[in-house]
């Protein structure tokens, strides 16, 4: 079967491997056939070469593991060992063990779950971070209230998205990158081009949201800016994948407005993955409007160079068999 793996910053190296054997299934495992994948900003430091370890380095994350670091997957069931997926099922969901960029993979069936068979495997796998959207939208009341998202990535359109859905009285989508085309298609209200840290300078207390969530990651700043801008007594969901493991925050203005801070990884992933079909279902054009760049599994590196692009027009990218 085909196969990737980072061997470098940047660097992918495609080669030929053995395919998993049926047989050597663990209890409740399934083996997909790749079908379709997504690239999540969470991959994006691996490819970078700035969190996992490369081939040479010494760590317990081996990005140089065949098949890191893509966990977002659509793949046909070719063996199960799970109770609720059999041979011919096409599933959606995680690529349990980050490993997503092989041609049959091996992953926990709790984190699959069938799909509408009128999706194409590159609209599908939508579905996977829709559900963890959902999953943060679940400890979070959003109706008749001002949210803003910071961050307005493909994660956080989806917030946007979701809150808007969920009875959001006015969203607010905060970006450097320029969102004002594609921002209103996902129930942005008020598209601001700007820094987070710019955005607060300029924000009047009457204006402040009650939900903030920082759907950008991987840096300590824009946490911090989130809880500045929550008015007194909101809400600031930290969504952002951390690349440390202590954040820097104001305690006293946490204490002083009356905040809560809430963030937390997605459980009961097939619950999820059904919630995120039934809203796909409710809102057909939400998952035409998310894919906007499709590429073959042949150009996988092409791919991830345009996902470590800002660009206004790109949400989602698929890499499909």
């Amino acid at each position: 079967m085909w196969s990737y793996r980072l061997v470098a910053p940047f660097t992918f190296e495609r080669s030929e491997r053995p395919e998993p054997s049926p047989d050597d299934l663990g209890d409740g495992q399934v083996l997909l056939r790749f079908l379709a994948a997504g690239i999540c900003g969470s991959d994006l430091p691996g490819f970078r070469g700035s969190q996992g370890r490369l081939l040479g380095d010494t760590g317990v994350q081996a990005s140089g593991m065949p098949g890191f670091p893509v966990h977002e997957i659509a793949g046909e069931v070719q063996a199960s060992r799970h109770r609720s997926h059999a041979p011919g099922d096409r599933v959606v969901g995680w690529a349990s063990g980050f490993d997503g960029l092989n041609g049959q993979v091996v992953a926990d069936g709790e984190g699959l779950a069938a799909y509408d068979p009128a999706l194409t495997p590159e609209l599908a796998v939508g579905l996977q971070p829709l559900a963890c959207v959902l999953y943060a939208a679940e400890h979070l009341d959003f109706a008749d209230e001002h949210v803003a998202v910071i961050g307005q990535g493909s994660i956080g359109l989806l917030f946007s998205y979701v809150a808007k859905a969920a009875g959001a009285r006015l969203v607010t989508g905060v970006d450097p990158v320029d969102r004002a085309e594609i921002g209103p298609a996902f129930g942005v209200d008020r598209v601001i081009r700007a820094t987070s840290d710019r955005w607060i300078r300029h924000l009047d207390a009457d204006d402040k949201p009650g939900v903030v969530v920082e759907a950008v990651g991987h840096q300590v700043a824009t946490l911090g800016h989130a809880i500045e801008a929550a008015a007194f007594g909101g809400t600031v969901f930290y969504f952002g994948v951390p690349d440390d493991d202590s954040y820097p925050i104001s305690m006293r203005t946490m204490l002083r407005n009356n905040l809560t801070l809430k963030s937390g990884v997605t459980l009961g992933r097939r619950r999820m993955l059904t919630a995120a079909s039934e809203l796909a279902a409710a809102h057909p054009g939400l998952l035409t409007s998310y894919l906007t760049h499709r590429f073959s599994v042949d150009d996988v590196p092409s791919a991830f160079e345009l996902a470590c692009r800002p660009t206004p027009g790109r949400v989602k990218i698929a890499i499909v068999a």
